[in-house]
């Protein structure tokens, strides 16, 4: 999952970026509202973590704008304000959740979790795929009854896939959820860990779930593509 940090204080955003990448989120992070406005209509994240007190515009005004522009990606803001006014003024502006500074950072992961159920309606947290387990919270990963290790990485292309099982994903959407602004677009980089994924979870004699379609992208299915 893909997503839009936006904080102006260095040292924190600095922490949780590296936070949330260790729990297999790519971010991209911004430090002031404008440029936060134009990442986000250009970028679709999954999810905007928002401070409110920002440098030029504020949180309220990014929000507002965002929402104005058709960009429905969900929104967490953070503040270091704790008034009711402040809060409803928050929810009022589009954002659809709340977190008061200081906070746990276990905290921030599950306001994060059930914002990224919310676009695909009652999502289950466990995707079964044939016999393939996979736990979007806890991020445990199972086939056949087996427990399988994944890198952050591995897990974030493995999540995007199984919650869109059955469909074909084409190179360029894998792309843009599970890698950030880094990520130098002529690399390999999908080829590479597509094929470190099958190694784990399709290795032999279990039957192949993760499958190519020739220039359309992958799939994650227990029915091998048309």
């Amino acid at each position: 999952m893909r997503l839009l940090l936006v904080e102006d204080d260095p040292k924190l955003a600095h922490l949780l970026a590296r936070g949330l990448r260790e729990e297999a989120y790519a971010v991209d992070a911004s430090g002031d509202g404008e440029s936060a406005v134009s990442q986000a209509t250009v970028t679709r994240y999954d999810a905007i973590v928002l401070d409110v007190m920002l440098p030029g515009i504020d949180g309220f005004e990014v929000v507002r704008r965002l929402r104005a522009s058709d960009v429905r990606s969900p929104v967490l803001m953070l503040t270091a304000r704790e008034a009711v006014a402040d809060r409803i003024g928050g929810l009022d502006a589009g954002a659809d959740d709340y977190l008061t500074k200081p906070f746990d950072f276990g905290e921030l992961l599950a306001r994060l979790r059930a914002l990224l159920r919310r676009p695909e309606g009652l999502q289950p947290s466990v995707v079964q795929v044939g016999d393939l387990s996979i736990d979007l919270h806890s991020h445990a990963v199972h086939r056949a009854g087996e427990r399988i290790a994944l890198t952050a990485k591995e897990f974030a292309l493995l999540e995007l896939l199984a919650r869109h099982a059955g469909r074909i994903l084409p190179r360029a959407q894998i792309v843009a959820h599970v890698w950030d602004d880094n990520h130098d677009p002529f690399t390999n980089a999908v080829e590479v860990y597509i094929n470190r994924l099958r190694g784990k979870i399709d290795r032999a004699p279990w039957t192949p779930l993760l499958h190519t379609k020739r220039g359309a992208g992958y799939m994650l299915s227990d029915t091998p593509p048309a």
